[in-house]
């Protein structure tokens, strides 16, 4: 099943957090915090201005993004858990 989100929204693949810290010690699954990365996996077509004009979006299809922590409906499409969220809510490209 393919999924397109619609106007503003972009659909996410979080991606995956470090299981050790800089010093070496080793995080368990329960002490970790979502990534707030992610990768756009597809986008909807973009905004209406009020008279009807497409806003065309800033990202695409493979960016590599940075989110807010609490960003984003979680959801699944085809077995793998996905976040949907506004352009709005995305901070930046991460080049």
């Amino acid at each position: 099943m393919a999924f397109k989100p619609l106007h503003d929204r972009v659909l996410v693949k979080r991606v995956q957090s470090e299981e050790k810290t800089k010093g070496g010690l080793i995080i368990p699954d329960n002490a970790k915090e979502k990534p707030a990365e992610g990768e756009i996996v597809s986008v909807g077509e973009g905004a209406r201005k009020d008279s009807g004009e497409l806003i065309a979006m800033s990202v695409k299809a493979g960016d590599r993004v940075l989110f807010g922590k609490w960003s984003g409906t979680e959801v699944t499409v085809n077995g793998e858990e996905l976040l949907i969220m506004k352009e709005s809510d995305i901070l930046g490209i991460l080049a």
